[in-house]
């Protein structure tokens, strides 16, 4: 996948989040489907900015349903022109994995990608062109993508407020190491099993 310039990302964050919940769907949905910006950085703000937990459960749930509606659109193009679209946009190691996803987890490889940073909609096109059973596809996606959206969302409306006031100073770089740390231990596995899935197969 191409990797985006910060600033076309942050502009498109920046209108989305101009336009509320209209601006959420349209930005996870399309995401899904179709275009490279991630919705993260928008449903993070989103949460941070609440002022209940009303509004914190309504912009997960809005994300997970317009990013299940998005994919269904992607699952539609994979049907048509998958192929094309693949290759074109994604890389050839990248598909290999997706598929070796699907082929070895079924519905649950929907699931990984969905709660992961793995192209969802890539795999939503190999799904379609592989004609994948719709409710398997629908019923991993809003799983996945709710604990993708609802665990951060969880999170930040916990603790969002105590996580900003602790930002600053010693005790905000001290925050920061251990955040840093803490999420290599997790994204290092997770980036070594992603690139081993191929010698897997081998």
């Amino acid at each position: 996948m191409e990797i985006l310039p910060e600033g076309i990302v942050d502009s498109a964050i920046e209108w989305a989040d101009g336009l509320g919940y209209l601006g959420l769907a349209i930005l996870t949905s399309t995401e899904a489907a179709l275009q490279p910006i991630p919705p993260d950085p928008l449903v993070w703000n989103m949460i941070l900015e609440a002022d209940s937990g009303l509004v914190v459960a309504t912009v997960v749930l809005i994300a997970t349903l317009s990013s299940v509606l998005g994919a269904l659109a992607g699952y539609a193009i994979g049907m048509y022109g998958g192929g094309w679209l693949l290759e074109r946009f994604v890389s050839q190691s990248t598909i290999a994995r997706l598929n070796v996803l699907v082929d070895r987890y079924g519905s649950a490889g929907i699931f990984i990608a969905a709660v992961s940073p793995i192209p969802y909609k890539a795999l939503a096109w190999i799904a379609g062109a592989g004609r994948m059973d719709l409710r398997l596809f629908v019923a991993a996606g809003i799983v996945g993508r709710g604990l993708r959206f609802g665990i951060p969302g969880a999170l930040l409306g916990i603790y969002g407020e105590s996580m900003k006031s602790s930002m600053t100073g010693v005790e905000g770089a001290i925050t920061f190491s251990l955040v840093s740390i803490i999420g290599l231990i997790v994204v290092i596995p997770a980036a070594r099993w992603w690139k081993g899935l191929l010698d897997e197969e081998e």
